[in-house]
């Protein structure tokens, strides 16, 4: 049984999800404008993504007995300067989540809630993926620098992505 607490830190943090996809969507967006072809299906996956979490969340409070609240967000940022900008972006934000989702656990800890406990340990172990593949992007783009070769070939692989939803129950 989640207390009254929980219930509205974690109905606070489905809305984080939520603005997450928004702000990837306007990524996605944003890249394609620029020519970036491949950004743009990356981040449409990362999109998808954040959508996945989103319902994860949802479905938990419901199940849970609490009503997920889809709350009012200010609009994402939607202009970008660079790929380099793009992913800068990207982990300056998923750091973020991280300190959300360390935040949820901890007071998950603190009223003893083995339940959300153990649904956190999935998101703890996406965070560590999402900054992880973030940096490695990151450290590709400083390399590169603004050789337009090596752009367009990060771009072309960065176009391969596909998404693939999560094993375990449907969110």
């Amino acid at each position: 049984m989640l207390t009254k607490k929980m219930s509205t830190a974690i109905n606070k943090h489905m809305n984080t999800e939520l603005f997450s996809a928004y702000l990837y969507l306007n990524m996605a967006a944003a890249a394609g404008v620029m020519g970036f072809k491949g950004t743009a299906t990356w981040f449409m996956v990362q999109y998808q993504e954040e959508m996945v979490h989103f319902m994860k969340f949802y479905q938990y409070l419901n199940s849970q007995g609490e009503q997920a609240t889809v709350a009012q967000m200010p609009a994402p940022a939607s202009t970008f300067t660079s790929l380099l900008h793009f992913y800068e972006e990207t982990l300056k934000h998923e750091q973020f989540i991280t300190t959300c989702i360390n935040d949820l656990v901890d007071q998950a800890v603190k009223e003893k809630d083995h339940a959300s406990q153990i649904f956190l340990q999935w998101f703890i172990t996406e965070q560590i993926e999402e900054e992880e593949n973030d940096r490695e992007i990151i450290g590709k783009l400083k390399l590169i620098g603004d050789n337009g070769y090596g752009l367009l070939q990060l771009d072309n692989e960065l176009g391969t992505r596909v998404f693939t939803p999560p094993a375990g129950p449907a969110a």
